[in-house]
């Protein structure tokens, strides 16, 4: 005799989200379950794609099917009813700010990686430099042309082996052009950044934000749909102090800080291969156990990360020392990106499902 959909999803409930630590079906997880023709169509209130921990979830849920004799095909969405509702930029799944509390700590070089390496794990990626008046992301990832203008006049990004993006760097006649705009200015050309471009559909959005906690930012934070924050510091005292300031910047906005990226953590010898601390050994560690937040990753000093001059993401760099480093960072990010979407949809369980972006999930 055939399983009934009732008791496929009595069996969905031996299934434990690893970061929640409680079942997919009483978390709310678990959107429809429809049997047809042997083949288990299963609507997931996942929204992250590629994060290792949901594609791990995607795995068990087949085992299941199969145990049970039944082809699986699982979809994902999530919408209004789940707490998903933006009007700003609809078609973009998650939006992902990385900030940091002073300039010169890597944030570019971070977010720039963070970008690539989700757009290496399949995803569609954009990235926006909303750092206006330094626009380095160019540098890291050149584009291959310039931004197009549709009908209606808004910006087509460019694409960088991939990932889609747009930078005051290219609104500027000359490379070394400086972007002298005072504040109503730079919330005019934010403003254009995020309501006249045309992103297409989005897994992430990647926003480059400006150092420290100034109006920008703020402005930034207030229109914007921010999924999570990732905090970007070095281990020295000044830059912890002033992210301490970014951190609770993020909590007094509402928007959850998915953790904190310690660069130049520490300087590994190319002779010996020993590993040295020169700006101290328990700089972030003192951050993320006072404000309860992971560390998703420690970057050491190297060549490859933040050279001057470098091109392209070190993510995909097969020769580099440090590429799985920034790998397990991004895998990180994916995966806090899908917790802080799934403790969303628990907080609304009480929403039914909807019909919003559909998109199925990868094997």
């Amino acid at each position: 005799m055939s399983i009934t959909e009732h008791e496929l999803q009595i069996k969905l409930e031996g299934i434990e989200d690893p970061d929640i630590g409680e079942d997919i079906v009483s978390l709310g997880l678990v959107n429809d379950v429809r049997i047809e023709n042997e083949t288990a169509r299963i609507d997931l209130a996942f929204n992250a794609p590629y994060a290792p921990s949901e594609m791990e979830l995607g795995n068990r849920i087949r085992e299941v099917c199969d145990e049970a004799g039944l082809q699986a095909d699982l979809r994902a969405h999530v919408g209004e009813e789940h707490g998903f509702d933006d009007e700003v930029l609809p078609r973009v799944r998650n939006v992902i700010a990385v900030a940091s509390g002073k300039g010169g700590v890597g944030k570019t070089t971070v977010a720039a990686n963070i970008a690539s390496g989700l757009e290496k794990r399949g995803a569609m990626v954009g990235l926006l430099d909303a750092d206006i008046h330094g626009p380095n992301i160019p540098r890291i990832l050149p584009v291959e042309s310039e931004p197009g203008v549709t009908p209606s006049e808004d910006i087509v990004p460019p694409r960088s082996d991939g990932v889609r993006v747009i930078s005051m760097g290219m609104m500027t006649e000359q490379e070394d052009d400086p972007a002298i705009l005072r504040g109503p200015m730079v919330n005019k050309f934010m403003l254009k950044f995020l309501e006249g471009v045309e992103w297409g559909r989005l897994d992430y959005l990647i926003v480059d934000l400006p150092p420290g906690t100034g109006d920008a930012t703020l402005n930034l934070l207030q229109s914007m749909p921010v999924t999570g924050a990732v905090v970007v510091t070095t281990p020295q005292e000044m830059a912890l102090d002033d992210t301490r300031k970014g951190i609770q910047m993020f909590n007094k906005h509402d928007t959850p800080v998915l953790g904190v990226v310690e660069n130049m953590s520490s300087f590994i010898c190319p002779s010996c291969g020993d590993q040295h601390g020169l700006f101290g050994t328990e700089g972030a560690k003192t951050i993320v156990d006072k404000y309860d937040v992971p560390l998703l990753g420690q970057i050491p000093i190297h060549p490859d990360f933040g050279a001057e001059g470098s091109e392209g993401a070190i993510v995909k760099d097969d020769e580099s020392e440090v590429q799985e480093t920034v790998e397990d960072l991004v895998a990180e990010v994916a995966d806090r990106i899908g917790e802080t979407n799934r403790r969303t949809v628990a907080d609304n369980v009480e929403g039914g499902p909807t019909n919003q972006l559909p998109t199925e999930l990868e094997d």
